[in-house]
């Protein structure tokens, strides 16, 4: 396959490469002015706005584009300490709804009264100006979710397939927002949301790929960051092809505590009586849908669903039903992804994964990885190592921003022991980067996201403690089960 050019269309790439380009100095509007949210987010006591921020920070006087905003005040002004910015992750999700989210998972009145929590769409993402790659429902599902790859002929026919989406999206309307549509960019926005906040400084808190985001911010703005958490790291690195590869081994660490579940009850779920039977009815499964699809689940989407409820505790007893219909021919809820409606997730997470960092181009490199997948990680590897629309994607506009150890010591990391998503190695790698400006919190406990999200109270305490108090561990620590 001839590679596709790779640089963005002149227009687009004029301007100098530079990394870290501060804010700091550029006329950043004016304040927020708050009103009812929109329909589809609104929820009590949640105000809505939208703030104006330059699509190209190396050319803030030019174009801009508008990012959406919430906010839960704090019911205790006199006690409040400022702003807290909350991200879910992604990247690619929508965030405007996130901070009633954290309530009703038991965010304590504490941590409400201590600041006004404030929440996103980010860039291209939702109310914030969307960007689109005008993918049909089937590429939608597809540029995120590629079919499993049994041999190399498999992974050839994808990139096929990604190489037509990467076009897309550089033919689209939004093509030329597309390569603003950066972690960077989106940490940029955030400061822009501090000054308009009229805040000296703000919190942090953030999960999944939002860790990469808060470190990304806290790196290039470490004396305008107040207390930082980071819940479930991704590396240094960000979303690039090794973290992602790197959920074939978190698949493998987690999928025990759910085979444990699963063969406690074989008279109920049917699945076998020991964790090695269970793992074998997995590949049966996954092979027989791929064979013979059913109920709208083949075996890349039975694989995708199950790495996806892995993430939940509270879900495992589900997921071995869910099994127990597939495996017997009962009737199931049609599974549901990012297909449904606009593209709008698929595109905007495809332009920061791709966006952030060079992928490999080489059809052959991820045929390789695939292979080598297979036989360290075989139940989720080879679809981890697939290639996606990143291989054929425009270089960055700029370097990738480096986390270091420079700045105040307040990061706080949480990390759940047995993380699917982001597993153990890369948040080891992300606490190395920052040194003595972080403490890590290990949780002995299973699933991705660790903050009230788990029986274990040692983890959230920790988290809560830093945000309300400003108390830290003084040095790493492990949370038993």
């Amino acid at each position: 396959m001839e590679p596709m050019k790779r640089i963005w269309p002149a227009a687009l790439a004029a301007a100098a490469v530079v990394s870290g380009v501060s804010a700091a100095g550029a006329a950043e509007g004016t304040p927020v002015a708050w009103g009812p949210c929109p329909a589809d987010v609104a929820k009590p006591g949640l105000q809505c706005a939208t703030l104006d921020v330059p699509l190209d920070y190396r050319h803030p006087a030019g174009r801009k584009i508008s990012v959406a905003l919430s906010r839960l005040a704090s019911a205790k002004p006199a006690q409040r300490r400022g702003v807290l910015l909350v991200n879910q992750g992604g990247p690619g999700l929508t965030g405007l709804d996130f901070p009633v989210s954290l309530v009703d998972a038991g965010l304590p009145q504490r941590v409400r009264d201590t600041y006004d929590v404030i929440g996103f769409d980010p860039r291209g993402v939702g109310h914030s100006s969307p960007v689109t790659c005008d993918m049909t429902p089937v590429q939608t599902v597809e540029s995120v979710n590629p079919p499993f790859p049994y041999r190399a002929a498999d992974v050839t026919k994808a990139a096929k397939a990604a190489k037509t989406v990467a076009r897309q999206c550089t033919a689209a309307g939004t093509a030329a927002v597309l390569p603003f549509i950066t972690t960077a960019n989106t940490a940029r926005d955030m400061d822009r949301i501090r000054a308009a906040l009229d805040e000296p400084t703000l919190s942090y808190y953030g999960d999944s790929y939002g860790t990469y985001l808060g470190a990304v911010y806290t790196t290039l703005y470490p004396r305008r960051s107040d207390r930082i958490v980071l819940d479930s790291s991704l590396g240094p690195e960000g979303y690039d092809a090794e973290a992602l590869r790197s959920q074939g081994l978190g698949f493998e660490i987690r999928f025990p505590d759910f085979a444990k579940v699963a063969a406690a009850d074989p008279a109920q779920y049917g699945l076998g009586a020991t964790p090695a039977a269970v793992r074998a009815k997995y590949f049966e499964l996954a092979e027989r849908l791929d064979r013979a699809p059913a109920q709208g689940y083949d075996g890349t989407t039975f694989r995708t669903v199950t790495a996806a409820v892995l993430r939940s505790d509270a879900a495992l007893p589900a997921l071995a039903r869910l099994w127990h219909k597939l495996d017997v021919h009962e009737p199931v809820s049609p599974a549901t992804g990012s297909g449904a409606g606009s593209d709008n997730f698929a595109a905007s997470y495809l332009a920061v994964v791709c966006g952030d960092s060079q992928w490999p181009e080489a059809v052959g490199t991820y045929q390789r990885n695939v292979a080598t997948d297979r036989v360290r990680y075989p139940m989720y590897g080879p679809y981890a190592a697939n290639i996606r629309p990143c291989a054929f994607w425009p270089a960055p506009v700029e370097p990738r921003v480096r986390i270091t150890d420079h700045g105040p010591a307040n990061v706080l990391m949480l990390q759940n022991l047995r993380d699917p998503a982001t597993p153990m190695p890369g948040a080891l790698r992300m606490r190395a980067a920052f040194g003595d400006r972080a403490r890590l919190v290990t949780a002995d406990q299973g699933g991705h996201v660790a903050y009230l999200n788990g029986t274990n109270q040692c983890g959230n305490d920790a988290v809560s403690d830093y945000l309300a108090t400003g108390n830290r561990p003084a040095h790493d620590t492990f949370c038993r089960a």
